[in-house]
């Protein structure tokens, strides 16, 4: 083959691909398919590394998913004037993450420390993220990988088919709605319109998620699944005594350097609710918390505009919720806990 048949060759392979591309990207917009950055080690190391925002510019928050729905970061900035600095874990323990920022001489800010008991008074962790993993990654990540998530950014946030979760070959093979059968285990597929992810790590869920019961029943059939094959009991006794001297040494150290601490009881309702009072009873695992660590707390069940809200899913609070929500923490910091927001707006 001569040289211009190459390059005719390669012409129409660039075009070809290029149509194609296009009209995949054109298909998912139509079907109202909002871009979604991955919520990966990447962009969670890329949030690590501004910790060391001073403190009266940011606040970090740690803990599980709820965390990440819950805390709506435009209406806390606005509030506020500060900056959220999300590092907070689905379906994990934020256990580990705090004796990273423990250990963090450098760290000296503001933390604020979801507790969801299932997860935060967890030792095995999680079957779909280990903190551990994001924490490993944070400490050896190398310079070309941080070129590589800059360059990923720019792409991702103009194209809806880079979300590798659902959109690439792997992920559309993965997501196949397969039955358990005898050997195999088929994991749960969250509805994408549960979850998407801004690249703050502001993880929302869609209108369609919010008026389809549908789609909210699914995700409370997911619970009812993680539910049936947890082998985990609630800590008691000295596993309990044991956890809470070494959430309180790591405590201590961030304090001890200035930094301030206080932990949250993020919003769930219903029969997930009732279940987690069951399990681990307020006075035994919130109170006691507070106590042993000396930290200040806000529980949701505390506030008379966020004690009765339903989450669509029990878990997770809607959009228009988290920002109720986040109002009445920020309002709760300010008036009872002492917080001093230096850049927040005059009333």
């Amino acid at each position: 083959m001569n040289r211009p048949s190459l390059l005719k060759a390669g012409i129409l392979t660039l075009v070809l691909v290029s149509i194609s591309v296009a009209a995949w990207e054109l298909y998912l917009r139509s079907i109202n398919d909002n871009v979604s950055y991955d919520d990966g080690k990447e962009l969670w190391s890329y949030q690590r590394g501004r910790v060391y925002t001073p403190s009266d510019k940011a606040t970090v928050f740690i803990g599980s998913s709820r965390n990440k729905y819950d805390i709506d970061i435009a209406t806390w900035k606005e509030m506020t004037g500060e900056d959220v600095i999300q590092l907070s874990i689905e379906g994990a323990s934020p256990t580990p993450v705090l004796e990273n920022l423990a250990n963090d001489t450098k760290f000296k800010g503001k933390l604020i420390v979801d507790v969801t008991e299932g997860l935060f008074y967890s030792t095995g962790f999680s079957s779909l993220v280990d903190p551990r993993s994001r924490v490993d990654h944070f400490k050896k990540i190398t310079p070309a990988q941080k070129i590589s998530f800059q360059l990923n950014r720019v792409l991702e946030s103009k194209l809806v088919f880079l979300d590798k979760d659902f959109y690439s070959l792997n992920a559309l093979l993965s997501n196949t709605d397969l039955p358990n059968r005898k050997g195999v285990f088929v994991m749960p597929i969250f509805p994408r319109d549960f979850g998407l992810v801004h690249f703050n790590r502001q993880v929302y869920m869609t209108d369609r998620f919010i008026g389809d019961t549908n789609l909210q029943n699914q995700v409370k059939a997911i619970w009812n699944f993680f539910r049936s094959i947890s082998t985990e009991r609630p800590a008691t006794g000295g596993k309990l005594d044991s956890m809470m001297t070494v959430i309180k040494m790591q405590v201590d150290k961030i304090k001890a350097r200035g930094g301030q601490v206080l932990f949250i009881r993020t919003p769930s309702s219903g029969p997930f609710f009732q279940g987690e009072m069951m399990g681990f009873p307020r006075a035994q695992y919130w109170d006691r918390l507070l106590s042993v660590t000396g930290c200040p707390g806000i529980h949701f069940k505390d506030y008379s505009a966020t004690a009765n809200f339903e989450c669509p899913e029990f878990s997770h609070l809607k959009p228009v919720d988290a920002i109720v929500y986040t109002k009445s923490v920020v309002e709760a910091l300010q008036k009872e806990k002492g917080w001093v927001f230096p850049y927040a707006p005059r009333q």
